[in-house]
């Protein structure tokens, strides 16, 4: 079963989410240190919820900037994974990111692949974007991602 199939199927059950986000990170370990929650996946879209806690802060009180990045790969990668097309393969390359503004709040990273034609093999760059809980950015990232056909 397939990362889209999974959400599909899990997302209807009462704390879904909860459990395709655990499933997640025990696939990929590092990204259990920000405990995420897969809100939305499907093709062209992912978005992650972080909570500000205290392990994901900074000296300063704010969410940390590695904390962003994490939730940023963690989007961009799922929904390169659930939009290229069945049989290929893809791996991140690179990011670029801007630290906005001081992220004071709960966090949702959400990755957007409305522009990117996906049918054709390369590089790809997938833009993310980090929102506080007053839907302002604070964070946003051009994920560069090697995509091969099979």
């Amino acid at each position: 079963m397939d990362n889209l199939q999974l959400f599909n199927r899990l997302s209807k059950l009462p704390m879904g989410t909860y459990l395709f986000s655990k499933a997640v990170c025990f696939i990929a370990p590092y990204f259990s240190s920000i405990k995420p929650r897969i809100q939305t996946l499907k093709a062209n879209e992912c978005s992650v919820f972080i909570k500000k806690r205290r392990s994901v802060q900074n000296h300063i009180g704010t969410v940390h900037a590695i904390a962003m990045c994490n939730m940023a790969e963690l989007a961009g990668g799922l929904m390169t994974d659930v939009s290229i097309p069945k049989g290929a393969r893809w791996i991140p390359a690179g990011m670029t990111v801007q630290y906005i503004k001081k992220a004071k709040t709960h966090l949702t990273a959400t990755a957007d692949g409305n522009q990117i034609d996906w049918s054709v093999a390369g590089s790809k760059d997938v833009p993310v974007s980090v929102r506080d809980s007053n839907n302002e950015e604070v964070f946003s990232a051009l994920i560069s991602m090697n995509v091969k056909l099979s």
